[in-house]
């Protein structure tokens, strides 16, 4: 799913107004989101990526051989985090999946140490964006990341474990399943290409 430019620029910018704001009481920051594993035989396409901190480190090694630079810089942040985890749906048809699924996870961020700094809804067309982060109460560094991206034929849920650099996060996108979001990795702006698509569409 193509989360909108302007919906991408408004993440981009509470992320970073936000990041070095919010407490968090020790809670972790993994999330269970196994319930989903149901939906699979519903869907077309299906990513499932469960990447504890063993696995980031042999996945750094490989991104370590290739001199590419967006690969550099997501090595940078691949190699403190503690655990990708990603579930990530596409239906050929509307209703696939319920609203029970996503409050399965969504209650979970509403436990103390998460908080939502993005939540992004659409009655017309239905798509729905939300960002959650979770900080450490004493540094500020963030411990955790999790998206919640919907709309009537996909569903994705991301959770990246681990002190993350918002401004670096970019170089994840379209990674180890990550979705791309079209974020510029200097400015969190629309890249050019989906800006352009984006503008065909008005």
């Amino acid at each position: 799913m193509k989360i909108p430019a302007p919906v991408v620029r408004l993440i981009a910018t509470l992320l970073l107004a936000c990041c070095a704001s919010i407490p968090a009481f020790g809670q972790n920051p993994r999330l269970q989101i196994k319930n989903l594993d149901k939906l699979s035989k519903k869907a077309s396409e299906v990513v499932d990526v469960t990447l504890d901190e063993s696995m980031l480190k042999l996945a750094s090694k490989f991104m370590a051989e290739d001199k590419d630079e967006d690969d550099a810089e997501a090595r940078e942040i691949v190699k403190d985090l503690k655990g990708v985890y990603v579930k990530s749906f596409e239906f050929e048809k509307e209703g696939e999946y319920s609203e029970e699924d996503v409050e399965a996870i969504r209650s979970q961020l509403a436990a103390p140490g998460w908080t939502r700094v993005v939540g992004v809804r659409s009655k017309h067309d239905g798509d729905n964006a939300e960002v959650y982060l979770m900080t450490d109460s004493n540094t500020r560094n963030i411990l955790g990341l999790a998206i919640i991206a919907a709309d009537p034929e996909n569903l994705t849920v991301v959770n990246l474990v681990g002190p993350i650099d918002i401004e670096k996060l970019s170089a994840l996108e379209g990674k180890m399943g990550i979705p791309r979001m079209g974020l510029d990795k200097e400015k969190g702006k629309p890249s050019q290409k989906q800006a352009a698509s984006h503008d065909e569409k008005k």
